[in-house]
């Protein structure tokens, strides 16, 4: 039975590494080694890592790779990826070469708006709150001016604050609606600094505002916070092509552009569908946000949440053919940085922002975008063709084979062996155990 622990993040590296291992592993030594292993032998980088989140023990690493041939508006990218799973980083390659002399990619920032909220209770007058409001607005905004200056010479800053009425959804529930511009950093401590700002003026101003018939505790701020659903910070990326330029071995361009957008209009269609169609864009942006720096998690909720933005879950891509020219693309929002957070701190960060040209936060959004599409569009080209797993468990191949423990010498007869024949787990043990015998 375990116990728990009073004073944990207050113990050295080593100490916690002793307590869990000691605690909570069945070869303690095995543990201990294991950690160490992952250690960075520069002291300074460990240190670095250390620092990033509390209790650290080790380093979890991802591989780095890199998806070369992405032309995006007539610039040529190698674009990185840092992620886990077999197949990705083949498939975002393959797409890349395939557009590359079908005209590459074309992308568009729609949008660059952030959102922060603060959400208040006021159980009095709406008129008298709207008189309020009108009343302290100006104030709201230069309360915030020692954290608005640096970014409003930068060209950013508060672009407006709008007070919106929400009892139909919950009882007395207001909010201030705020929007941002944060250039190139992704502006989370910059939002959330300004928006507590606006909470304190908010409460301060409503204690001494005489317009109130109900003076008790007029308002009362429940919490300020920025929303990572972000409509208004919105990338597009698009290919197209004569169908003539699609043909697909015996499948001719016509066959395989019609299969194509009746694959698309089904995940429109069907939920269930679009989840795993949308996974498979996640695949490649996800892959991309992480090697440089950025916040996958607030990007995966809000392209979820505008995957649902009509009242029901669907595809983010979209795919059309008009006279004789098959279209295929994406609108996502994306709130992104370059500068700030790990973008400064992580080497490999540093070196991914490096590969990519050191692009703004607008140019990174439209290289994401379109690593998103790339991987969608590899996903539905062999759905409509071979079938996805002939490409996959071949990719995959390597991992089975290391889970076996496959010598090198026994790993390279089995990849030939595979070549031309499908790849399955019972497959591979079968003939790893008769080449072994």
């Amino acid at each position: 039975m375990h116990k728990p622990i009073e004073g944990f993040s207050k113990l050295t590296k080593e100490e916690k590494i002793e307590w869990v291992t000691s605690n909570y592993t069945t070869n303690p030594e095995a543990a201990k080694s294991l950690l160490k292993r992952y250690w960075n032998p520069n002291q300074n980088v460990q240190k670095r890592h250390d620092e990033f989140i509390e209790n650290t023990l080790s380093n979890y690493y991802l591989p780095f790779a890199i998806a070369p041939n992405f032309l995006i508006n007539e610039k040529l990218y190698a674009i990185p990826m840092a992620i886990e799973e077999s197949s990705v980083v083949a498939a975002a390659s393959k797409a890349a070469k395939f557009w590359l002399n079908r005209g590459g990619f074309k992308t568009k920032v729609l949008g660059t708006e952030k959102i922060g909220q603060v959400h208040f209770i006021f159980n009095g007058n709406p008129s008298e709150l709207e008189a309020f409001f009108s009343n302290i607005k100006p104030k709201l905004i230069a309360s915030a001016k020692h954290i608005t200056t640096n970014m409003e010479k930068r060209g950013g800053g508060i672009t407006d604050i709008e007070l919106r009425k929400k009892t139909d959804k919950l009882s007395d529930y207001y909010q201030l609606h705020c929007t941002f511009e944060t250039l190139n950093a992704m502006g989370a401590n910059f939002i959330n600094s300004c928006l507590e700002q606006f909470a304190e003026t908010l409460q301060q101003e409503a204690e001494n505002y005489l317009g109130f018939s109900n003076t008790a505790k007029p308002i009362e701020v429940v919490m300020s916070i920025l929303s990572n659903y972000v409509p208004n910070c919105l990338v597009r990326a698009e290919v197209r092509c004569d169908i003539d330029e699609l043909q697909e071995g015996e499948m001719n361009g016509d066959e395989f552009a019609q299969k194509f957008v009746q694959a698309v209009a089904i995940a429109k269609a069907e939920p269930f569908r679009a989840v795993t169609h949308n996974k498979g864009i996640m695949n490649g942006v996800d892959a991309v946000v992480l090697a440089t720096g950025n916040d996958f998690r607030a990007v995966e909720a809000g392209i979820h949440a505008h995957a649902s933005k009509d009242g029901r879950y669907s595809s983010l891509t979209h795919a059309e053919i008009k006279d004789g020219v098959f279209s295929f693309w994406i609108e996502i929002p994306l709130a992104l940085g370059t500068v700030g957070g790990l973008t400064s701190l992580h080497p490999m960060v540093k070196l991914a922002l490096e590969i990519l040209g050191n692009p703004s936060a607008k140019e990174l959004m439209q290289i994401v975008a379109v690593a998103g599409l790339a991987q969608n569009f590899a996903a539905l080209r062999s759905l409509v063709t071979t079938g996805i797993q002939k490409g996959h468990m071949k990719m995959h191949l390597l991992n089975i084979l290391n889970q076996l423990e496959a010598t090198e010498a026994e790993k390279s007869q089995l990849v030939k062996k595979f070549k031309e024949q499908t790849v399955s787990n019972a497959a591979v043990k079968e003939a790893l155990n008769k080449l072994r015998s």
